[in-house]
């Protein structure tokens, strides 16, 4: 057994000897699978733990901060805010559900749920695609666009307070690049 001590927040974690791949199963000595495993994995450097820390940092906190404001005077979740803005962005105020889903990184049982109670609300509509009778589509009535046009604000001032004020114009370029490099936004995966 081998124990790792951080740096950070003084968090120790304890490595036992066993090898696992990649399901966290235990490798069988002798097999094919062992033989892969034999090559030590190329950790991480300083600067590379760092990076990869700011990015995990971004990705598990900086939703948390985007959402409480909408929460504290919208009453809408983060999910739920995003799911209204792609629909006003989109042509028509329509889009396919799972379009929709994609755009919004959430599941398609889990937009169902959300778009069943704006529905309720009055704020948006299913209906069949009169394209291809497979697909649902969600359209934005008047009254949740004015719900998205009412909470917009508050979102902007948390993405700018956040985030956008906090870095330079380079560093906003840089993270778009990044992006880009990692086909994580919706156009890169089109």
């Amino acid at each position: 057994m081998r124990e790792v001590k951080l740096a950070r927040n003084d968090f120790t974690c304890e490595l036992n000897s066993a090898r696992y791949d990649y399901a966290m199963t235990p490798v069988t000595p002798g097999s094919d699978d062992a033989e892969a495993e034999t090559a030590a994995p190329a950790w991480l450097n300083a600067e590379e733990k760092e990076a990869w820390t700011g990015l995990v940092s971004l990705i598990l906190l900086l939703p948390g901060r985007l959402e409480a404001p909408l929460q504290a005077e919208a009453g809408l979740t983060l999910f739920e805010y995003l799911v209204l803005s792609h629909l006003s962005e989109v042509p028509e105020h329509r889009i396919r559900m799972s379009e929709l889903a994609f755009l919004a990184n959430g599941s398609l049982s889990r937009l169902s749920n959300v778009v069943k109670r704006f529905e309720q609300r009055g704020w948006v509509t299913r209906a069949p695609d009169p394209d291809d009778g497979r697909y649902t589509v969600a359209s934005l009535t008047g009254t949740g666009y004015a719900v998205v046009v009412a909470a917009a604000p508050t979102h902007v001032r948390a993405v700018r307070e956040g985030f956008l004020d906090q870095v330079s114009a380079a560093d906003g370029r840089a993270l778009a690049r990044i992006a880009a490099k990692l086909r994580v936004r919706p156009a890169d995966l089109a």
